[in-house]
């Protein structure tokens, strides 16, 4: 069983950055495939960005709107997932989630995680 609990959302004028943060509780953190996801009103949730390890290196990816602005890392000391956000525009305001998932495995769909954070509001301004 893993516990996720995020936090670092808030209020930010466009152009700003947050960084978000992901504290896991359970065992063999270090092995999960951690993902972030967000849900903006009236919209489905979607995906974000992943990590995950195959052997001993890391690797990530980001959905198309957010790539080259945010960046997924990880502490494995700290069990905790981090989510660096630059360059915030206001279609970026969102619920954000993080997540945990079976590990090595690369995966961009909700249905592929077992565990759920219970979000963190970002707004940003325009």
């Amino acid at each position: 069983q893993v516990q996720l609990v995020e936090s670092g959302g808030g209020l930010v004028q466009a152009g700003g950055s947050l960084r978000l943060s992901c504290a896991a509780s359970g065992r063999s953190f270090s092995s999960y495939t951690m993902g972030w996801f967000r849900q903006a009103p009236g919209k489905e949730r979607e995906f974000v960005a992943v990590g995950w390890m195959t052997g001993h290196a890391y690797y990530a990816e980001y959905a198309d709107s957010v790539k080259g602005r945010f960046t997924i890392s990880r502490d494995n000391a700290k069990n905790t997932v981090y989510l660096q956000m630059n360059n915030l525009e206001a279609e970026d305001t969102a619920v954000y989630y993080c997540a945990a998932g079976h590990p090595g495995s690369r995966t961009v769909v909700t249905g592929g995680y077992d565990y759920w954070g219970q979000g963190t509001q970002v707004t940003v301004s325009s």
